[in-house]
């Protein structure tokens, strides 16, 4: 952690936010946890814990209870969390729908987002003509040019939202531990961010919920360092520009 600067002025708040989807607390999960809980309690700040269930295929009954159980076993304290509340509840992400809708079709407003009325068999075939050429696993954003929305929606036509990746242009973002770090926009897929039953998907959960949990420090694995450029144009899109990241 040497070289972290703090604003003295903001408080730290750092999180975990572990999927109920398996029936123990993984070691990465309770990894993450410990990095952050010390971090935050170093700069007396607060360390929350969130729940994103949204992937609701995958939910393993009573996990999120044992989850609780095993940071509380570890003498992970939490500040707040979807067991004892807190300013910024609920903290659950299925319980945030409505803030997620909002927010993806504030972007959509803005030209930073777009709806996708692709099929499956249409995204199937574009995958599989990818490989064949040889050619990044990408949407081709065919669905930016559509322009009767509005109509097929009402018709009730199943739809995604995605991000509208600029096509020129770098990302950047700064790294405490491997410093500066740059993605070309054109290697930046259009990602989903919020799925046609109404969920978001993990890209635009995380973001909203840490921007309006004002989570300023995100200490993650490096897996998701790949990830990172589609959250940096998400905050910004949403006009927060004062977090630090750090993986793990």
């Amino acid at each position: 952690m040497l070289g972290v600067r703090i604003n003295r002025m903001r408080t730290v708040r750092t999180r975990i936010a572990p999927s109920p989807t398996g029936a123990d607390l993984h070691i990465g999960n309770a990894y993450t946890a410990l990095i952050n809980y010390v971090f935050a309690k170093k700069h007396g700040g607060q360390f929350i814990i969130r729940i994103e269930d949204t992937d609701r295929t995958r939910l393993v009954e009573g996990s999120e209870k044992h989850i609780l159980d095993s940071l509380k076993w570890l003498g992970i304290d939490h500040n707040e969390g979807p067991d004892i509340g807190g300013p910024h509840k609920p903290y659950r992400q299925s319980e945030r729908l409505d803030r997620y809708k909002k927010y993806a079709e504030e972007l959509v407003t803005k030209g930073h987002a777009y709806y996708c009325f692709c099929t499956p068999e249409r995204l199937e075939k574009m995958r599989l003509d990818q490989q064949k050429n040889h050619e990044p696993p990408m949407y081709d954003g065919s669905c930016k040019k559509v322009q009767d929305s509005e109509l097929r929606i009402n018709n009730g036509e199943p739809h995604v939202i995605r991000l509208n990746v600029p096509d020129k242009g770098v990302t950047v973002f700064q790294d405490i531990i491997r410093g500066e770090i740059s993605f070309e926009n054109k290697l930046i897929d259009d990602q989903v961010l919020l799925k046609s039953d109404g969920y978001p998907t993990y890209h635009l959960g995380v973001v909203v919920d840490d921007h309006l949990m004002e989570i300023f420090h995100i200490i993650r694995g490096e897996e998701w360092i790949s990830s990172t450029p589609k959250h940096i144009m998400l905050y910004q899109f949403l006009g927060n520009k004062g977090f630090c990241r750090r993986q793990c």
